[in-house]
């Protein structure tokens, strides 16, 4: 990353888009740091390409800096997935910015409630989000947690944002 980063945290060019497939591979590179760490379940380019139309990025010099994706499990219920900035800029608000996209994304699609497992709740119930138990979305369960890794020892928090 370019050490330009870390001196300037949020700029006002700093908007949120869809992302394109160029972006797939600075997508890749930004979720396989915070996967290595144990932040974030890792995704292959494949399933990146498979759901680009869901992510949103922001980007400085053609690099992807921040991206978060809205997956929808049913037309009644969403979830924030793959939330992640840059490490040199992280607590700089660009999370924040994804994430308000992202919900108002849902609001235009009808979408109910969205969801997101993290491991900083606080960052969600700055948005609006509550603490729910992870057993209210049999969705995201059978769906894509059964097969993961850390299924039987699952320590994210769900929260839930109401949007009807």
């Amino acid at each position: 990353m370019n050490t330009t980063l870390s001196a300037q945290s949020q700029s006002s060019d700093d908007i949120v888009q869809a992302a394109c497939k160029s972006d797939v591979a600075s997508i890749q590179v930004l979720l396989n740091h915070y996967a290595s760490l144990g932040d974030l379940l890792p995704r292959t380019k494949t399933d990146i390409i498979a759901n680009l139309e869901h992510f949103r990025v922001i980007k400085r010099n053609n690099t992807v800096i921040a991206c978060g994706s809205l997956e929808h499990f049913t037309p009644e219920l969403a979830e924030v997935r793959s939330l992640m900035v840059s490490a040199e800029i992280k607590g700089g608000g660009l999370g924040r910015k994804i994430v308000e996209n992202l919900i108002e994304t849902a609001k235009d699609r009808g979408v109910g409630r969205v969801m997101a497992l993290t491991y900083v709740p606080e960052f969600f119930h700055k948005l609006g989000f509550t603490t729910v138990n992870k057993d209210i979305f049999p969705e995201k369960i059978w769906g894509i947690c059964v097969n993961c890794y850390k299924f039987e020892n699952c320590d994210e928090i769900a929260v839930l944002l109401k949007l009807k």
